[in-house]
């Protein structure tokens, strides 16, 4: 036992002790080589596909790229610890676990984080964030953040003089600036691919990408642009429900000759029509700022129900979901406060959404009125937990949230059931509004954006828009009128932006930002 205690140690002298006591240089250049041989698969995997690296120029862009991360996350590294070696072990230690992190949902949704997507990240609620919990996530954080974080916690760093620090950090920026002229006429190239390169460089992805989200909220948030005041022009009650729906594809509705009958109320549902329509962008904040700004602008223009609100109009919110831009109302009713007065099943899914809504909209003293449903039906990566079992109608389905060990068959199959429970919910809105004696009533059906089901090996939403599939934008735009109201244009292709104006119409409200090209109603 004395021999094999001693022989031990001796390992532990010659070949492990070593690698815990290191100076600043050595300990910079191996978490920089750990950083890229943990983390950076995904970015030489896009840069590997998108080169001809069987060509002299695509081998200087591979070989470059390599040596520029190397040699920048190194610098990065060398820098803070040179600052604070405590500093530097606390933000090493959070940068790998968040690598661990960012690199499992690269890899199984096989997402981009960008600006967009760390919009949907710092948006995102409780409910939705634990919906992505798995096994292999805890694997991916333990393997390649809790360990190497060990490992760090415990390494000796020896300091440097300030002359060393000066002479190597110019070296190194010197050495960087020549190898970006080097590749200048490889620049093109670069830009042109930076979204990907830049969502997938770890950690700058992230890092860099939160930091221009909130700009970017800065910029959008500074004060909301209130429009130019309304009026309502008649006394005639009506009431508009508008639903929007959460990463509905059209492809995907029968209505719109899916094989599969998705749609098996709203297709036998007289006084309904469809028409094909795009989303503005492929996340839900921004689908649905679109959805209820009067114009898509990057500028925050008073939304809709604010707007209507504030002209006198009866506005009613009711969401399941997030993301929406801030709504200025009376009656806001989220999740939390439906479950208050909300008996059955249906409480646990959009259902709730309907209960008592009638009620609400008979005891308004008010003749016209906007009802907002803002559901969550469709959001990945658990389809099947987002319907009731008595809608679970194509089978087997994937519960997994790693949804790239679902067969596709699987997977799909669990998408249409939440198609099948929003044709329910969007059947029971029309049969509430008939019950309204008295009202002229319309229901309008609109996504924020689409749904990848592993078409291309992509999952879920939040592709720029600018390199989207379709499956990602092309959203169904279904409009049901009461008997008593108004007809429909010839309309053939819609956008979100329709929307404001057609409701404007509908409610008889005249604006001076109201766009008759963009009402979807005769007059």
């Amino acid at each position: 036992m004395l021999k094999n205690n001693l022989k031990l140690k001796q390992f532990y002298n010659i070949k492990l002790k070593p690698l815990f006591n290191l100076k600043l240089t050595q300990f910079a250049l191996l978490m920089s080589f750990l950083t890229f041989l943990f983390f950076h698969v995904p970015f030489y995997t896009f840069v590997f596909d998108n080169v001809d690296y069987k060509s002299l120029n695509g081998i200087i862009i591979i070989i470059s790229l390599i040596i520029l991360m190397l040699t920048a996350n190194a610098f990065v590294f060398y820098l803070i610890f040179f600052l604070s070696r405590f500093v530097g072990k606390f933000l090493l230690v959070l940068i790998f676990i968040l690598n661990a992190i960012a690199l499992y949902f690269v890899n199984t949704y096989h997402i981009i984080v960008d600006g967009i997507m760390m919009g949907n990240v710092l948006n995102t609620d409780y409910g939705e964030a634990s919906s992505f919990f798995s096994i292999k996530l805890i694997v991916y954080i333990i393997l390649l953040g809790i360990i190497p974080a060990i490992y760090i916690i415990k390494v000796k760093i020896a300091g440097v003089t300030l002359k060393r620090f000066l002479i190597t950090s110019s070296l190194t920026l010197l050495f960087m600036i020549i190898l970006a002229f080097v590749n200048s006429s490889n620049w093109l190239w670069i830009d042109k691919n930076s979204k990907q390169l830049g969502g997938l460089a770890m950690p700058w992805s992230y890092f860099v990408n939160t930091g221009i989200h909130y700009v970017h909220q800065y910029e959008k948030n500074k004060k909301e642009v209130l429009l130019p005041n309304a009026t309502i022009k008649d006394n005639e009650k009506a009431v508009v429900v508008l639903v929007i729906g959460e990463s509905a594809r059209r492809e995907n509705f029968s209505l719109y000759g899916y094989s599969r009958n998705t749609n098996p109320l709203l297709s036998q549902t007289p006084n309904l029509f469809h028409f094909d329509a795009t989303s503005c962008a492929t996340y839900t904040s921004a689908g649905v700022k679109c959805i209820l700004e009067h114009t898509h602008t990057d500028e925050l223009y008073e939304i809709l129900p604010n707007y209507l609100y504030r002209n006198n109009v009866e506005v009613i919110w009711r969401t399941t979901n997030w993301g929406e831009p801030p709504v200025h109302i009376q009656n806001y009713q989220n999740k939390d406060a439906l479950t208050l007065n909300c008996k059955g099943d249906s409480c646990n899914y959009d259902g709730i959404l309907l209960s008592g809504l009638n009620e609400q909209i008979l005891a308004s003293k008010k003749n016209k009125i906007l009802v907002v449903l803002h559901t969550s039906t469709s959001h990945g990566p658990t389809y099947s937990k987002k319907y009731p079992p008595q809608y679970e109608t194509f089978k087997p389905v994937c519960n997994s949230v790693e949804l790239g060990n679902c067969s596709q068959k699987e997977l799909v199959n669990a998408y249409d059931n939440t198609i099948v429970y929003t044709d329910y919910l969007l059947h029971h809105v029309i049969e509430d509004l008939k019950q309204l004696n008295g009202y002229k009533s319309t229901m309008i059906f609109v996504s924020d954006h689409g749904e990848s089901l592993g078409e291309k090996n992509l999952y879920m939403h939040g592709v720029p828009l600018s390199i989207a599939p379709k499956e990602q934008y092309e959203i169904p735009f279904i409009v049901w009128l009461s008997d008593s109201s108004k007809q429909l244009k010839p309309n053939k292709e819609l956008t979100q932006n329709n929307v404001f104006h057609s409701v404007l119409n509908f409610l008889s409200i005249q604006s001076p930002v109201y766009s008759e090209n963009m009402n979807i109603f005769k007059q």
